[in-house]
């Protein structure tokens, strides 16, 4: 008998199995159980196919954060489709291009934005069908879905059939489409729900957005195989998450939504009475919030490393030593490699750019095989594009990007090395490290720094004064300019190029 490797037929054995316990519970009341999602999501996937989805079929989806995305994403799973969730920050400029390269055969948006997606399809010669879906779940989606039975069919698909196609951050350059498997999705998932100690007893406090890997399938994923409630909220407010951390025992979230529970007087150990485990990702947690938040609520935040194209690859351990300034350990059966430029693998201690192998790494790229090919290396190791480096007990550190590598004078400079020596300064909230194009030197080093009110704050040359003793000469800022925020993208990593142009005015 052959097995169903479909995401799905996992996810409709745990919906089974935990018919009665609730799954999904809204600030505003809406309580859905797990029999809901099950019903709800084959009223969806029956809606897909009287719209004549087929497998393989794109079906692209920006829209608000509510239960009926959810459902609609499931949907997608059970009929077969191919999701492509999109940021629902891009404009129509920008969504000009997803849909051109996308191509899908179905797209949902909000009704502020239907008009804008139908005119791009017919720009882009393309027939895809539009529909409409707002936060409040009305839209032209649930008129035409009104009354439609429940679909039980679960399409048949094999482990590497696409399930998703998710379009990178783009911190630099253009987005890619990342092709994630059913096997891609499925190892991860029930890797993280071991490694974690995910069970039905959990209650997830989820205010990530579903855009994105950590949203979408990390906390979904971890919840929803395990049979586990999840507190849903649209969207991240501090007020709001601390009121309920009480009721959950897991939360999720980006470097960002600390910061701002530690900004609320009322957020300390009795907010945190029934937590078994914070977890950190997406960008990188500076040690300050680390110490700052283990001094305040006893609890280590757990912080772990992924991407789009691979998931999660490496985690800070359940049981055992949370180093801060680590991403922890490879998460098993993942490999993780450090190598030089010609891929070689070079010793523990040593910096270079990070390799994974693993059912979590993904088919490649979206009709894109030239660069799919230039990401991977020799016995099919995905070239991440990060700077890291392993310690004697194998915990990871991230180094940088190898893209904001700078070459100042011929000599190397990894950014993250001048930026936590900026950052430990009294009176410095965060920092960034870019090089900026120079006459003699190639690139120089140049910082943006984002400063408190506080009256110890350093000025520009007291900040390369100090760093001058800290540091070699040519990793020393030649400028240091001082700006409100730093720019992010919707998952708080710190956007670079934003930056350099910035600064540059290119």
């Amino acid at each position: 008998m052959t097995v169903n490797a479909n995401l799905f037929a996992r996810l409709q054995a745990s919906f089974e199995k935990h018919a009665n316990r609730v799954a999904i519970e809204t600030p505003a009341g809406q309580i859905y159980d797990y029999a809901d999602l099950e019903r709800e999501a084959g009223r969806y996937a029956g809606f897909l196919r009287a719209q004549g989805v087929q497998q393989g079929d794109r079906v692209a989806v920006q829209v608000e954060k509510s239960p009926e995305s959810l459902f609609l994403y499931l949907a997608c799973l059970q009929a077969g489709a191919v999701y492509v969730p999109l940021n629902t920050a891009y404009r129509p400029a920008e969504l000009s291009y997803f849909l051109g390269d996308a191509q899908p055969a179905l797209m949902v948006s909000t009704k502020a934005l239907q008009s804008d997606v139908e005119a791009l399809a017919r720009q882009h010669q393309l027939q895809t069908k539009v529909f409409s879906l707002d936060s409040d779940g009305t839209g032209s989606l649930a008129t035409t879905l009104a009354g439609s039975p429940a679909s039980t069919q679960i399409t048949a698909a094999t482990a590497d059939d696409l399930a998703v196609i998710i379009y990178t951050s783009g911190t630099t350059g253009r987005s890619k489409g990342a092709m994630l498997t059913h096997r891609n999705l499925t190892s991860n998932a029930e890797t993280l729900i071991w490694y974690w100690g995910f069970s039905r007893d959990d209650v997830l406090l989820h205010a990530l957005p579903i855009f994105h890997v950590h949203g979408l399938f990390v906390a979904n994923h971890c919840a929803l195989l395990s049979g586990a409630k999840m507190l849903w909220h649209a969207r991240f407010d501090a007020r709001a998450a601390n009121a309920d951390l009480s009721r959950a025992t897991v939360m999720m979230g980006v470097p960002t939504f600390y910061t701002r529970l530690l900004a609320e007087a009322s957020f300390d150990r009795t907010s945190c009475a029934n937590i078994r485990l914070f977890i950190s990702g997406s960008a990188p947690l500076l040690a300050d919030t680390y110490e700052t938040f283990q001094r305040r609520t006893d609890h280590a935040i757990l912080e772990r490393y992924g991407m789009s194209e691979t998931g999660m690859i490496t985690s800070n351990p359940l049981r055992g030593e949370r180093r801060a300034g680590t991403v922890g350990l490879p998460l098993p059966g993942i490999e993780v490699r450090i190598t030089d430029a010609s891929d070689a693998t070079l010793a523990i201690g040593e910096t270079g750019g990070i390799q994974v192998r693993g059912d979590n790494v993904f088919a490649g790229y979206w009709r894109n095989p030239e660069k799919t090919r230039e990401e991977f290396s020799a016995g099919g190791w995905f070239r991440t594009g990060d700077v890291g480096v392993f310690d004697r007990d194998g915990y990871l550190a991230i180094v940088g990007r190898a893209k904001d590598l700078i070459i100042t004078g011929g000599y190397n400079v990894y950014p993250k090395e001048i930026e936590l020596v900026i950052d430990a300064l009294p009176g410095v909230i965060e920092s960034a490290v870019v090089g900026i194009a120079h006459p003699d030197y190639g690139e120089a080093v140049t910082a943006v720094v984002v400063l408190s009110a506080a009256a110890d704050a350093p000025s520009e040359s007291e900040l390369i004064a100090h760093l001058k003793v800290q540091l070699a000469g040519y990793k020393v800022p030649k400028r240091v300019h001082f700006v409100a925020d730093l720019p992010r993208n919707a998952m708080g990593k710190v956007q670079k190029n934003v930056l350099r142009e910035k600064l540059t005015g290119k």
